[in-house]
């Protein structure tokens, strides 16, 4: 091989080697940068469901729901009523009213009301739809399709968060959820709902009203 022939096969050489770097390089930034694409489009996507599920909940009227709770003590049924942040719920064994901000919760076995100012997380134990005021912040989402209903799953990013898992079942057509799974320490329990429609609900249903359980004992929890 001549020296001229040589140098020409070096340069080729080095040309392909540099436009091999070149292209190893772009493409170490493509992918995490496509990656994160992905990710933020299905997070948003997630979002968008659960803005669209919130917003058949969140009536300015009220609304009203039939559900069924299963946990590791069992199962019960009952209603809701919801109007913003308040709702009324009952069930067989306890009704319990909460106004926005204080809680009664009414045991029917022992004609016993217990008045407490919960949490997030006690909210979300009792009140199937609590999830419409959590899932905006301190959770990561993401979605998948499963029949005709959209499943998002919400990871706690926060250790503040005590419920560290959900799995919002919602309707494809007409956005409204029809099941919420939580975990709540290494417990799950689970809300079938159905019957979701407009219930008109004045402010004075969320209150305990004294009159209506007269020799029920009062424990002030706050």
């Amino acid at each position: 091989m001549t020296d001229i022939n040589y140098r020409r096969q070096m340069e080729k050489i080095t040309f392909k080697s540099r436009w091999t770097k070149v292209a190893v390089l772009v493409f170490s930034y493509l992918l995490p940068l496509a990656t994160y694409l992905s990710t933020s489009s299905q997070a948003q996507t997630a979002k968008s469901v659960l803005d669209k599920a919130a917003a058949t909940v969140t009536m300015k009227e009220g609304v009203k729901a039939d559900f069924k709770m299963t946990g590791s003590m069992g199962s019960t049924s009952g209603t809701i009523i919801i109007k913003g942040k308040k709702f009324h719920a009952t069930t067989p064994q306890a009704s319990v009213w909460f106004d926005g901000k204080t809680q009664w919760t009414y045991m029917k076995d022992n004609d016993e009301v217990n008045i407490s100012t919960p949490t997030e997380a006690q909210l979300q134990a009792i009140n199937p739809y609590n999830f419409i005021n959590l899932y905006k912040k301190g959770y990561n989402a993401t979605i998948n399709s499963s029949g005709s209903s959209h499943v998002v799953h919400l990871t706690a990013s926060t250790a503040e968060r005590k419920i560290k898992e959900l799995f919002i079942t919602v309707d494809k057509k007409s956005y409204r959820p029809t099941q919420v799974k939580l975990l709540r320490g290494k417990k799950w329990t689970i809300f079938d709902i159905t019957g979701l429609k407009k219930q008109p609900a004045a402010d004075s249903q969320f209150r305990f009203n004294a009159k209506e359980f007269p020799h029920a004992e009062v424990i002030d929890l706050r």
